[in-house]
């Protein structure tokens, strides 16, 4: 699967500015898992669907009665549709230096970094439908000096968001300036029980397939497809001796394709079928 940058594949060759950037993103047809290099801070006012996004270290759906804040990086996204037919999501980009002037403007300095999410969730209200309102009023009006307003449209929702959360938001806001990054094994021990196959894990520590390999046999002394199968199987066992889940259940979230993948590598380890595991317990 291909890579795409965001918001470039967006912008084309009208690029008013390259402190901020509004694009209204319409679909008709869900996208499953993209691989997008974000390379700038991202708000995303979903207004028609459902969104998922895998990070490094975690995950998170929502649909549109949420909006996120999401930071710059690797990252897999899902677009599915909804019964209108329809997947709306305002994206509203940001530059680093854009952040920090408006924290320098509004914040104390020598606020501390707490570790946090790669996203924020905003919960959808009156005042962000109105705001999104006049985005869209903005963006259709094209009126001189558009990126002037577009900075205090930007000031004005960061202001919004802060009075909302409070230190909450600013501490988030401050991680999106840290450079620290998720290390391999945070990645890999996060990803356990996905569904994501290797080269998803693998886009999400920033690294090719061959390479995420070879450092995964350093630091595990076994191949990951391996160790993941093994993983993702003594899963399986734990929650069907529970009981209160079917095969049918459980195996494409534990990353197989289809049921008789998942029967076939669960006999071949354990014995038994997965459907017989509980009547020989």
């Amino acid at each position: 699967m291909l890579i795409e940058n965001v918001p470039e594949v967006y912008q084309g060759s009208k690029i008013l500015s390259k402190d901020l950037f509004l694009y209204d993103l319409k679909m008709t047809e869900a996208v499953v898992k993209s691989k997008i290099d974000l390379s700038m801070n991202m708000f995303s006012f979903l207004q028609e669907g459902t969104k998922q996004i895998h990070f490094s270290e975690s995950s998170v759906v929502v649909n549109k009665n949420q909006s996120l804040l999401i930071k710059k990086g690797n990252l897999l996204w899902t677009e599915l549709i909804d019964s209108d037919s329809i997947y709306y999501c305002k994206l509203f980009f940001f530059s680093e230096s854009m952040l920090k002037s408006f924290l320098n403007k509004y914040t104390e300095k020598n606020s501390s970094i707490k570790k946090g999410d790669l996203y924020f969730e905003i919960e959808n209200d009156s005042y962000i439908s109105l705001f999104l309102d006049s985005l869209s009023n903005l963006m259709n009006s094209k009126l001189e000096g558009e990126i002037n307003l577009l900075k205090i449209k930007f000031e004005e929702i960061m202001l919004y968001l802060l009075n909302k959360y409070g230190k909450e938001f600013e501490y988030y806001l401050r991680t999106l300036i840290s450079k620290e990054s998720s290390s391999l094994k945070n990645v890999i021990e996060n990803n356990i029980y996905s569904n994501l196959k290797l080269e998803e894990i693998a886009f999400l520590c920033n690294m090719s397939l061959s390479s995420f390999k070879r450092t995964f046999i350093k630091e595990y002394g076994v191949s990951p497809g391996k160790w993941l199968q093994e993983k993702r199987l003594m899963r399986a066992k734990d929650l069907l001796e529970c009981g209160d889940l079917k095969v049918s259940d459980i195996y494409y979230d534990l990353g197989y394709g289809n049921l008789s993948n998942f029967s076939s590598a669960f006999k071949k380890y354990f014995g038994v079928n997965p459907s017989e595991y509980n009547k020989n317990k």
